[in-house]
């Protein structure tokens, strides 16, 4: 892509994503992360249930943040990037166990780390 204008930022701290949306997934590298988004059911300790098996497989989560539902009041999805491919058995693991607890869940993809 082309710049159009740098050093637009109001703060040297602002970082933005941009995405690149395809429908092959690239084969792993070792040096992968995977993208994901859920929602699960409002109770207490749901979310800590959830991420529990990304502890156990050793993957380290690089971002989380939630945004709320249109449907229901207190009702969220949540985005998470972690390290790792779908491929490897530790992840397949880990999006198995995490699965059986979410309402909803939807792997958007695993590619290469960027710098």
């Amino acid at each position: 892509m082309s710049i159009l204008a740098s050093r637009i930022e109001d703060s040297s701290q602002n970082y933005t994503r941009f995405l690149v949306i395809g429908t092959a997934e690239p084969q792993p590298t070792r040096r992968d992360k995977t993208s994901i988004m859920f929602s699960i059911k409002d109770r207490p300790g749901a979310l800590f249930d959830v991420l529990l098996p990304f502890k156990k497989a050793k993957l380290n989560l690089t971002k989380i943040e939630s945004r709320p539902t249109r449907q229901k009041a207190w009702e969220y999805i949540f985005f998470v990037d972690f390290l790792g491919h779908r491929s490897e058995t530790r992840v397949q693991k880990a999006l198995a166990a995490l699965e059986r607890s979410c309402v909803f869940l939807k792997i958007l993809g695993s590619y290469p780390r960027g710098e």
